[in-house]
């Protein structure tokens, strides 16, 4: 008979062993018992816009650093800057309200700003990844930005702190970005799911299927220039693609919204695989090349 686990240790041990690696609550939850998915309380996205005093768009692309590992073959565009009205007068408070969904409609296909898409994820029902979740990862930086990021899932940091990006990986992603001038504040960051899968698992294809008509009009809402996939899911999900991330990263492809117009996307690496596989940073970097070369090529 198996002796019981006195030692605290042991019982963290078999925590991490299930996949719960953070405490995400201080009252136990009963997951084998149906409850209400989470509301979070909702301020409505101009507000936070309005309130930025940061210039509303400005050029992504900046000086790039030297690099002694770089090729000398690499492309060394000029820099491109522009100016342009502030947030504050660009984003006007608008009069919100609901998205109206009927019966069978999926929640995000009447929604016809980011303040409903986002009341819409936070009011989500169809998906078990809510249940567990803390906080509905809706989306960082600024949408009216040229360059819109697309990863796949949160992770603990992002789950408790409800934003993307935010862990290890992301502050990889803002160092990565830094190279060519790239800041939060002129891009524009979501995921694919945005409610993180317990102990940090892939998406199951359900969950992917569920979640792929909010990042569908969420793009369709943005209507950002230029896509940047990161990772093989965010690349499967939206290119519709079986190659690999390593064959497709760096090139420029098209995505096709589901009101047929076309936008640029390039595939690239995770900031995790990365972190994994440090290796491969020049890869990225040479992506990172090729985004600032399209960049300066198409704001002319």
């Amino acid at each position: 008979m198996t002796e019981p686990l006195h030692n605290y240790a042991q019982i963290l041990d078999w925590y991490r062993t299930c996949g719960v690696d953070a405490a995400l609550s201080d009252v136990p939850r009963d997951h084998y018992v149906a409850t209400a998915p989470v509301k979070l309380s909702f301020k409505p996205m101009a507000m936070q816009a309005a309130s930025n005093t940061e210039p509303h768009k400005e050029s992504a692309i900046g000086t790039m650093p030297s690099q002694s590992n770089v090729s000398q073959s690499a492309p060394t565009p000029s820099v491109l800057a522009t100016s342009s009205p502030s947030l504050a007068t660009t984003f006007k408070m608008p009069d919100f309200t609901p998205p109206v969904v009927t019966a069978g409609d999926h929640p995000a296909l009447n929604c016809e700003t980011l303040e409903q898409l986002r009341y819409a994820m936070e009011n989500a029902t169809g998906c078990d990844l809510i249940k567990a979740a803390t906080h509905t990862v809706f989306a960082d930086g600024n949408p009216a930005a040229d360059v819109m990021l697309i990863g796949e899932a949160p992770g603990a940091d992002e789950d408790r702190l409800g934003q993307p990006f935010v862990g290890q990986s992301g502050q990889l992603l803002d160092t990565i970005l830094a190279t060519i001038g790239i800041d939060r504040s002129s891009i524009y960051i979501s995921n694919i799911i945005p409610w993180r899968p317990p102990g940090n698992r892939p998406p199951t294809v359900a969950e992917v299927a569920y979640c792929l008509p909010f990042i569908q009009r969420h793009i369709e809402l943005v209507q950002p220039k230029i896509l940047i996939l990161l990772g093989g899911v965010a690349v499967k999900t939206l290119l519709n693609r079986g190659d690999g991330i390593l064959k497709l990263r760096g090139q420029i492809l098209e995505y096709t919204t589901k009101s047929g117009a076309t936008i640029a996307a390039m595939p690239t690496l995770h900031p995790s695989y990365i972190m994994r596989s440090p290796s491969q940073k020049a890869l990225v970097w040479k992506d990172m090349l090729t985004l600032k070369a399209w960049s300066v090529l198409n704001n002319k």
